[in-house]
């Protein structure tokens, strides 16, 4: 390699003796280095070791294309196009021109003899010039590829170090999840857990007068616990939806708004005439609408004002850097406080579950990462805005229904008649589920069946029992509760089902999970509202 460097710039001669000494003399004359070949092969040989220009007779060629001088030139890297001086005789009749006859030598230049020193001179300068570029070109690629290796080793690092702290904040969510889950959890169930011991004190000392009192407790301590969940499932798109077209105009309602905010707080609101009808599950809506309200309300303390709009948008998909919502139409929902505002920190992590800026006691920290999962999972978004003392302004945008019926037109079933048999199959993988599910039944007077998993179900079903009703769970061991219905359904076409869940991802659009004659209720449910759904299903009036 060091030869090579050092003889960068040399002159390589191969011609006959006395045309070659002449060049010699002349290059050593102007202080160019130079080298005389004595046959092809020693020009193979010097070549490798270094050269800047080859100054070649053309009748030293012999029209060979496969030379030492012909494979050096082929096996050039990208940036070297090597000088060759070619020294020619005077041209011969009918024979093709040099330039034809040796184009495979690339970067030629002809010399015919006898030349001028001065010219052969020349040549040799320019091509020497020419040759320094080439090596000027080669340093500085290999300059941009070192950096280039540096650069890629630093965003290898780079994405390394992205990878462990999103680990890092990814572990810390989850810390902060599963903490934010135990402490209220350890709260409710110290609530239940308590009232159902005093419970049972109290009916070992013959008191019920207060049993009451500590069933309500329990009950009250319960729906938090379904409210929380419900919450969880929100934030992870997870919760089932029950998707309608629904008039946003008519939950933004001066009076239904004043309700949540209080008198201390002033109000605009401005809903744009002709609003689109959404697509989206209404009692969700309604629920997020009130977690925005009631977020508000807490950043205005001393009062304030807010400004509540609706209106249309027609989005092209580039918004939010075209990642969050697809081109189509939307209605935004704009909530703008005036209050004290976040600063970037806080907003940074606003959506995070179980994040909050209250004091302990006085929020969960549920309620906007609850926002932001509904609108995911509706194919929305919701984007925060806030800055600190220029208050906090919210966006909020759900799909356009793509139909124009409104949720008042649709048609809501109608209990059938009721019919002398009432027979349910209890499909419910859960012990304690199941027996409770049976128990509430037969005091209705339902003939039930039970069965732990959709094999025993199906059995059943094949064996020509009378079933009326298919109560299910839908995340059963093995075959789930939705293909059991399928089946169910091909054995006897006018099966009724109603699934209960508590979680079921392939559950979450109902719209595109159940079928005519299939309905679904969400646990932890009332047993109440599980008898009515029943007695609707089945054709025999709510309960008295």
């Amino acid at each position: 390699m060091g030869n090579a460097l050092a003889n960068a710039e040399r002159a390589l001669i191969l011609a006959p003796a006395q045309l070659s000494q002449l060049a010699q003399r002349l290059l050593d004359k102007a202080g160019i280095q130079a080298l005389q070949a004595a046959t092809m092969e020693d020009l193979g040989l010097a070549l490798e070791q270094g050269v800047g220009l080859a100054i070649i007779a053309d009748t030293c060629l012999d029209g060979s294309t496969r030379s030492p001088l012909h494979l050096y030139l082929g096996k050039q890297p990208l940036w070297s196009d090597l000088p060759v001086l070619l020294l020619t005789g005077p041209p011969i009749q009918g024979q093709s021109p040099p330039q034809s006859r040796h184009a495979a030598l690339g970067n030629l230049f002809l010399l015919q003899c006898p030349f001028e020193p001065d010219t052969l001179l020349a040549l040799t300068h320019a091509s020497l010039r020419a040759r320094r570029r080439q090596y000027q070109a080669r340093n500085q690629s290999q300059e941009l590829e070192r950096q280039t290796h540096r650069v890629e080793a630093q965003l290898r690092q780079l994405r390394e170090e992205e990878h462990y702290l999103r680990q890092s904040q990814k572990m810390e969510a989850i810390g902060q999840l599963a903490g934010g889950v135990a402490h209220d959890f350890n709260n409710l169930l110290t609530g239940i857990g308590g009232s159902l011991e005093m419970i049972g004190k109290r009916l070992q000392q013959g008191r019920t007068d207060t049993l009451p009192a500590l069933l309500s407790l329990s009950q009250e301590a319960v729906k938090r616990a379904a409210s929380m969940t419900h919450r969880l499932l929100a934030f992870s798109s997870r919760q089932s939806l029950d998707a309608h077209p629904v008039q946003v105009a008519a939950l933004l309602t001066a009076e239904q708004l004043k309700s949540v905010l209080g008198p201390q707080i002033k109000l605009q609101v401005r809903i744009e005439p002709e609003l689109w009808a959404v697509e989206a599950d209404p009692v969700q809506l309604q629920e997020a609408l009130g977690n925005l309200l009631s977020n508000a309300h807490d950043a205005m303390p001393n009062g304030g004002r807010l400004t509540v709009s609706a209106s249309n948008q027609r989005l092209d998909g580039t918004l939010f850097g075209g990642h969050s919502l697809a081109a189509g139409d939307y209605v935004l929902i704009s909530l703008h406080d005036n209050g004290c505002g976040m600063p970037q920190s806080t907003l940074d992590r606003a959506f995070d579950p179980f994040f909050t800026t209250k004091p302990i006691g006085q929020g969960t920290g549920l309620g906007l990462s609850m926002v932001y999962g509904f609108s995911k999972q509706s194919q929305g978004h919701v984007a925060l805005h806030s800055r600190i003392g220029h208050g906090t302004r919210v966006d909020v945008y759900l799909p356009r229904h793509a139909a124009q019926r409104l949720e008042s037109e649709v048609e809501v079933p109608q209990p059938s008649a009721a019919t002398a048999s009432q027979n349910v199959l209890i499909v419910e993988d859960d012990p304690t589920v199941r027996l409770l599910v049976h128990q509430a039944l037969d005091e209705q007077g339902y003939q039930c069946t039970v069965a732990e998993d959709a094999n025993i179900a199906l059995a059943i079903l094949q064996a020509g029992e009378p079933v009326d009703l298919l109560v299910s769970d839908v995340g059963l061991p093995g075959m789930n509760g939705r293909q059991l219905a399928e089946i169910g359904r091909q054995l006897r076409p006018k099966l009724k089902v109603l699934f209960i869940t508590g979680y079921a991802e392939t559950a979450v659009a109902r719209g595109g999970f159940l079928d005519a004659g299939m309905q679904m209720i969400c646990k932890p449910f009332e047993f109440a509202q599980l008898t009515d759904k029943v007695a609707q299903i089945l054709g025999k009036g709510s309960r008295p």
